[in-house]
């Protein structure tokens, strides 16, 4: 099975991903596109044996806008290779499984044409994600914390004190009855403080 999953990466996955203009190494495959980089990652299981192997995808967006929003690390560099949009594929193609195995009774070619099917609607969705923005409005919208000091320093840069103040209404409506909305509260202060308000 070790030797059928690395001819689907070389013979089905690789091309699929070459097409769109992705550079591989490993099983990584990236493509930078003006401030956004995006990333699959095949991701073997841990316990994978000679008559099954089992992998996830996962996806992700790098945006060099935001990651000059981070706040500095503790050697006083900014943080560069964060993924700013992070996900398995089946949170962007519905159809995709949990994830993926091989062995000896499955049809390789049926699994091929499904997970090609399921990476180009993958890569079809985080290239709808074209900026910065994109990603922000993604995560304000499912009012998520991933990213939320971020958004609320890419809101107040870009002056949208009026949206950054409604987005923290409603992360406290979601999250503010949990133990750790104080922590949260003080960290979207301390934002709020950068820029004067």
């Amino acid at each position: 099975m070790q030797e059928l999953f690395k001819k689907i990466i070389s013979t089905e996955v690789k091309p699929v991903f070459a097409k769109h203009g992705y550079s591989k190494k490993n099983l990584n495959f990236y493509k930078a596109d003006g401030n956004l980089a995006y990333k699959f990652n095949i991701q073997r299981a841990k316990y994978n044996t000679s008559r099954q192997v089992q992998f996830y995808v996962n996806c992700g967006v790098h945006s060099t806008e935001l990651a000059e929003l981070h706040s500095v690390g503790l050697n006083g560099d900014i943080l560069e290779f964060t993924s700013h949009f992070t996900c398995r594929i089946r949170e962007i193609a519905p159809a995709a499984p949990a994830h993926y195995t091989l062995t000896p009774d499955i049809d390789p070619d049926a699994l091929s044409k499904e997970l090609v099917s399921h990476l180009e609607e993958g890569m079809s969705f985080l290239h709808s994600l074209t900026g910065a923005k994109d990603i922000v409005h993604y995560y304000m919208d499912k009012t998520a914390l991933h990213l939320s000091e971020v958004t609320f320093r890419f809101l107040l840069k870009a002056g949208d004190t009026e949206e950054a103040k409604h987005y923290l209404q409603q992360l406290h409506a979601k999250y503010g009855a949990e133990k750790r909305w104080t922590i949260l509260e003080k960290k979207y202060a301390a934002v709020f403080a950068e820029y004067g308000m």
